[in-house]
Formats: C-alpha cells, sequence, structure tokens
C-alpha cells in the first residue's frame, strides 16, 4: 500500500486504538480564551526572535493592538509571558541566530510506521556542529511537572520528530524539549522516554 501521510501528533490515534486529547475542544465552554492565548503567544515566539530585542516589547505591543478581541488585561499578560520568555538568559540559545522557527519536516525514519510519511512543523530547530535541538512550545496552563506526566500526543510528537532527525543527522545527539510559557520553564525530554513512545509508534502500527 502507498504510504499515507500523518501528523505527528495523531501517531498514537493509531497505535493506541483512539487519540489522546492533550486539551479542550476549541468548542467546548470557556475553551475559546485558551486556544486564542496560546495561538498569539505561539506567533509572537515566532517573530520576535527576529526583532531587535530594545524593540520586541513596541513589536508585540503593536501586534497585540491589532487583536480587537482583547483587552487590554489580556494584551499585557500576553506581552509579559512571551517577553519573560525571550529574556531568559537559559532560552538564549534557541533564539540565537541561526535557529529557526517553524521548520517543516516531513519523511520516513526508521522505528517509525512503515507505512506512514510524517508531516510536521517544528516551532524553534538548533543545529549546531556538536548537537541538534528540537523544541515546541506548549501553552497549556498549568503545566505538567514532570516529563511523564506529559500528554502522549507530544510524546508522539516529538519522538517523530526525533527520529527523522537522527536520520539526517546521525554524527550527533538530538534533544528533544518543550517550552512551556507558563513559568515559563524548559521541560527537556529523556532519551529512554521518547524511546519507549516510538516503540509503542511502531509497535502500534505493526500489532
Amino acid at each position: 500500500a502507498a504510504p499515507r501521510a500523518a501528523a505527528p501528533s495523531h501517531l498514537l490515534d493509531d497505535a493506541a486504538g483512539g487519540f489522546e486529547p492533550v486539551s479542550l475542544s476549541p468548542l467546548a465552554e470557556g475553551a475559546g480564551d485558551r486556544f486564542r492565548r496560546g495561538a498569539l503567544i505561539h506567533k509572537l515566539l515566532q517573530t520576535l526572535p527576529d526583532v531587535a530585542r530594545e524593540r520586541r516589547a513596541a513589536s508585540a505591543a503593536r501586534y497585540l493592538a491589532a487583536q480587537r478581541d482583547l483587552t487590554d488585561a489580556r494584551r499585557e499578560e500576553i506581552a509579559r509571558e512571551t517577553l519573560r520568555v525571550l529574556d531568559d538568559p537559559q532560552f538564549a540559545p534557541l533564539f540565537a541566530p541561526g535557529s529557526r522557527a517553524e521548520a517543516s519536516i516531513s519523511g520516513r525514519a526508521p522505528g517509525l510506521p512503515d507505512d506512514v510519511v510524517i508531516n510536521g512543523q517544528i516551532d524553534r530547530l538548533v543545529v549546531t556542529d556538536h548537537e541538534v535541538m528540537i523544541v515546541d512550545y506548549k501553552t497549556n496552563r498549568p503545566p505538567p511537572e514532570t516529563p511523564d506526566q506529559v500528554a502522549g500526543a507530544y510524546l508522539a510528537q516529538m519522538a517523530a520528530y526525533r527520529a527523522l532527525l537522527q536520520s539526517l543527522y546521525g554524527d550527533r545527539p538530538v534533544r528533544c524539549a518543550l517550552l512551556w510559557t507558563d513559568g515559563p520553564r524548559l521541560m527537556a525530554l529523556p532519551d529512554a522516554l521518547l524511546d519507549a513512545t516510538l516503540a509503542r509508534l511502531s509497535g502500534g502500527r505493526r500489532a
């Protein structure tokens, strides 16, 4: 059979026999604001690193002022949370020159289901001579405390990205992390956890 395209976060839909929701439906009561907030933070994290640091606050304010559905308090909260991530020294390598935002990725790799071509987009990709780092932004509130509490769909997403990039950069380690904007906090995902998730994906498709 011809391979089918799949979003990496939906791979456990096949492996586990049912998609594991990671957040409320946009139609659920009270969920609209949560999704809207997440989309705006994501957009700012995508674009502001290319703006000079001293101009970022003004740029964020202009962008959020154009969002007519937001209150002033909500605009200030979103800008504050986003700028706190960008100004945190521990996140500096993620937004340094040479890092990439919204890096599209597609393909097949060892360990992934044989009949699937992964199509995805990495929020932040950092490739150096020594390592590759994949970072995905998450706006869940509150975020999980430990990697083993992370939703399976998120782990499937990162395990798939890691497998694809390992096939491209076999000479260097590929590290994965989730950037929880509520905090903010960078959570490294252990290789063993991603290996176990990848085994579930592959085993589920071949069962």
